[in-house]
């Protein structure tokens, strides 16, 4: 049995959509009509295979190409553990998740997952054909645990690590709210003194014929710009960020690029504590799963978004390979944290691997929240400084004349 989605018309003549499982499109439309719905519209969510020798041969994913987020891949993850666990078959599983799912892209992808199953793929290798959605890690350990038989437990691990991802990703995202409406309401209460406020004082200033201060006339030759150049500088910066990130696309400025702020000041800590922490995570869950070291430190080094990072942990992989021991291969690339080279070599040291690496994340997780939260606490009063000084430096190159204007009267 497949997959399609379809549109069809209810009693009331109004237009219903969804997804259910049929031997054929005729079978779905009998399927439909037994429930009092005139199907408008059947089709498969699987994709004809490419041509034959095409890099891509074989099982195609979907046409519309649904997806689903963190939460949703969480929330089907701790489902599928715990039906897995009830002793339920892994088709009659993957079904009640479907079931269970309330939107309509995770259902459609359990449904595609159960059909290869039933088509004689293990989970992991109908998981493979949807890496959209499932990725290397995700798939490893569903792999692992399946070669193992604890796949229940595996998948418990897995749900507690998206969620536990999600958590962080949200956290951090939180913390920035704050600084980011600051920033933009002081932005925004400057950019209006100067486009409205400064050129009504202008004239005042041009009817007295007076020699202005310095300030005040950069105060009115800023004003002058903004008013006449403004809607051209926002342009100018929108084509610099377009400019910029068209020329990322490129792999070695992109490295380039990463490999200065790997070594910039405060978001270099912050990018190493942050990949660090997701890097020994990934190890040491993938390795708590069974699934051997070469393979989890390969499946590893693709979750690290900083290229540099990235390349020096595939290079950590060849190390291994060759014969070196974690640790050491860590400490030679000269990259990554020192607690977490020494958490290595005493996993190393006293066979539980996985769980000094889990330690380490854990550890990094706890110091990057610190360095953010104190970087943003620092944040806070820099921007109150920041607009403080900027609507004083208006304020007094306002006032400077009309001070000397007094002073002449007098």
């Amino acid at each position: 049995m497949g997959a399609y989605s379809y549109q069809a018309l209810d009693a009331k003549g109004k237009t219903v959509k969804g997804v259910i499982e049929g031997d054929s499109e005729r079978h779905v439309r009998n399927q439909l009509r037994s429930k009092q719905l005139k199907p408008l519209q059947v089709k498969t969510t699987r994709q004809r295979g490419p041509a034959a020798g095409s890099k891509d041969s074989g099982f195609s994913l979907f046409n519309r190409r649904p997806h689903m987020g963190y939460r949703d891949v969480s929330l089907v993850t701790r489902q599928l553990a715990s039906l897995v666990q009830s002793g339920l078959p892994l088709d009659e599983v993957l079904a009640s998740t479907a079931k269970q799912s309330r939107k309509p892209a995770a259902k459609t992808i359990m449904l595609q997952v159960r059909s290869r199953v039933l088509e004689g793929l293990s989970l992991a290798q109908a998981m493979a054909e949807i890496p959209r959605v499932f990725d290397g890690l995700y798939r490893a350990m569903v792999r692992a645990g399946e070669s193992s038989g604890y796949l229940g437990p595996v998948l418990e691990r897995l749900a507690d690590y998206t969620e536990r991802s999600q958590e962080t990703k949200q956290k951090l995202k939180g913390a920035m709210v704050y600084p980011i409406i600051m920033m933009l309401v002081s932005i925004s209460v400057v950019t209006l003194m100067m486009v409205k406020v400064v050129p009504n004082l202008v004239g005042m200033f041009e009817r007295n014929k007076q020699e202005l201060p310095f300030v005040t006339k950069f105060l009115i030759g800023a004003s002058n710009f903004l008013v006449n150049y403004g809607v051209f500088l926002l342009l100018g910066i929108v084509g610099l960020i377009i400019a910029f990130q068209w020329a990322l696309r490129a792999e070695s400025r992109r490295k380039k690029w990463h490999s200065i702020l790997l070594r910039a000041p405060v978001t270099g800590n912050l990018i190493l504590q942050a990949e660090s922490a997701r890097y020994a995570s990934t190890l040491g869950l993938l390795a708590n799963s069974g699934v051997p070291l070469l393979e989890a430190l390969r499946i590893a080094a693709q979750v690290l978004t900083n290229h540099e990072l990235r390349a020096a942990a595939k290079e950590v992989a060849v190390l291994v390979q060759e014969g070196s021991s974690l640790h050491k291969a860590l400490d030679s690339v000269e990259v990554f944290p020192p607690l977490l080279v020494q958490m290595a070599a005493s996993g190393e040291a006293n066979g539980k691997l996985a769980e000094q690496l889990l330690h380490a994340a854990r550890n990094q997780e706890r110091e990057l929240e610190f360095t953010v939260n104190t970087a943003l606490g620092l944040m806070e009063p820099f921007m109150v400084l920041f607009m403080g000084g900027v609507v004083t430096f208006i304020v007094i190159a306002i006032l400077l004349p009309i001070f000397q204007m007094n002073q002449m009267v007098s």
